[in-house]
């Protein structure tokens, strides 16, 4: 299983971007797919997730009504469109697969992707 994201950036506030993860194999079907943040010194945590099987989507509360996670499941592919970015979004974003339970727990998440940049500047 592989997870290839991409579509990070630099932005100003207010600003959009489109993030994409592409993912290989097929057990996806039954898990959460998500999107996580991480910040210089800070810990990893949960912005987005959805649910392959049935398309219910969870988000953070610093996010909700801003980003959208949306699949495709013809593509295998997760999607995470940020809008009104503020500086505090400034982040690397992963996103993550095969969760069956808590979506918000990256450590229940087996599979991840490389990462990718996204810089809010003010």
């Amino acid at each position: 299983v592989q997870l290839q994201a991409s579509g990070g950036g630099l932005v100003q506030a207010g600003g959009s971007l489109r993030l994409s993860c592409a993912a290989s194999g097929s057990i996806f079907s039954r898990y959460f797919m998500g999107w996580f943040r991480q910040a210089p010194g800070k810990e990893r945590e949960f912005v987005a997730a959805v649910k392959w099987s049935v398309g219910s989507t969870y988000y953070a509360g610093s996010v909700k009504g801003r980003f959208t996670i949306s699949r495709d499941n013809a593509k295998n592919t997760v999607y995470l469109q940020m809008n009104s970015l503020k500086p505090e979004d400034t982040a690397v974003y992963y996103c993550a697969a095969g969760s069956d339970n808590y979506y918000y727990t990256p450590t229940l998440y087996p599979y991840w992707g490389q990462g990718t940049q996204v810089t809010v500047s003010s």
